[in-house]
């Protein structure tokens, strides 16, 4: 038999075909074009899954299950998007629909960052583990949980929020609603916004120069950029941004002793500039760790922009 897993994105869908070892045997992908209608979205989807179908020369009925990533609120068992803002999509029938257009009797469905965990954790850089934490650093800061090689997400399908765990009570707001939550310091977008409030702070810093004078054009790689050429300014964000990072997955460490806990999203491109302090803050924070043998390894996650797909894929094994 054959699978497809298929990442619903907010910019893009993409979609694969996956064999029965579940290695990837073909990829299609296309805008999502959320303001055409979801009837529109659900045709693409519909049309990428059948295109891959065909060009290998298989049926419907050689596809065991197609698995869809989707962002937002799911709910598994019923197929149902409960709420997706970046998808316009609220109590959906995703599942019944694409089942509808492409002949495949069984699709299912789940969270896209739970869906990248479950790739990473059978696939990817968890593979031949059985209790994995992936957290991804993007816009937020993205979960999920396997546990005993299967993904935890709670009774209300709600769980793995890793990134609205509180580092700091009554610290800076996040866009749930709380302040202190990890995603405002660990994210993408934190470690931004300490790169600005550190520009706003001096004047004496090579940061201004690599951003040409314009505090606009501060990315994610401002401050590791400028440390790495000794700047003392871009130095101390860097320090910051590892030691809140680091908070967080000793949590995260403290609560599932998972045996692998990657990390994913673009600020994983620093390697060892990234991990080796960060290990290190890590292993200080771990509870008892003076007295143990074996401890979780942190990696950098493995499968990038096919986790979700490949997750997919995996959501009936």
């Amino acid at each position: 038999m054959y699978y497809i897993g298929v990442d619903l994105g907010g910019t893009n869908i993409a979609v694969g075909l996956l064999n029965d070892e579940f290695l990837m045997i073909g990829k299609e992908k296309c805008p999502t074009g959320v303001s055409r209608g979801l009837s529109a979205v659900l045709d693409d989807m519909a049309g990428l899954c059948n295109k891959l179908i065909k060009n290998n020369n298989l049926t419907a009925d050689d596809i065991a299950y197609i698995g869809i990533a989707s962002p937002g609120s799911v709910e598994p068992d019923k197929g149902v998007v409960a709420y997706s803002n970046n998808l316009n999509m609220e109590n959906y029938p995703i599942a019944s629909e694409l089942t509808a257009r492409t002949g495949v009797k069984k699709v299912l469905l789940e969270n896209d960052a739970n869906a990248a965990a479950l790739g990473e954790a059978l696939m990817g850089a968890g593979k031949g583990k059985n209790d994995v934490i992936m957290i991804t650093l993007g816009t937020g800061v993205g979960g999920g949980i396997v546990i005993d090689r299967h993904l935890y997400s709670g009774f209300n399908f709600a769980g793995g929020e890793l990134g609205h765990t509180v580092i700091e009570a009554g610290g800076k707001p996040c866009s749930c609603g709380r302040k202190g939550c990890w995603e405002a310091y660990s994210s993408a977008t934190g470690l931004i916004n300490m790169t600005k409030e550190k520009l706003n702070e001096t004047k004496d810093t090579v940061m201004w120069e690599m951003v040409k004078g314009d505090i606009k054009n501060v990315s994610g790689r401002t401050a590791f950029d400028a440390s790495r050429k000794g700047d003392k300014a871009g130095q101390q964000v860097v320090d910051k941004y590892i030691d809140y990072l680091a908070c967080g997955l000793a949590n995260m460490i403290n609560i599932f002793q998972p045996e692998v806990l990657c990390i994913g999203g673009g600020v994983c491109g620093e390697g060892d500039y990234l991990l080796t302090p960060l290990k290190a803050l890590v292993r200080e924070r771990e509870y008892g760790h003076a007295q143990r043998t074996k401890f979780t390894e942190i990696k950098i996650a493995e499968l990038g922009n096919d986790a979700g797909i490949i997750g997919a894929a995996l959501l009936g094994i």
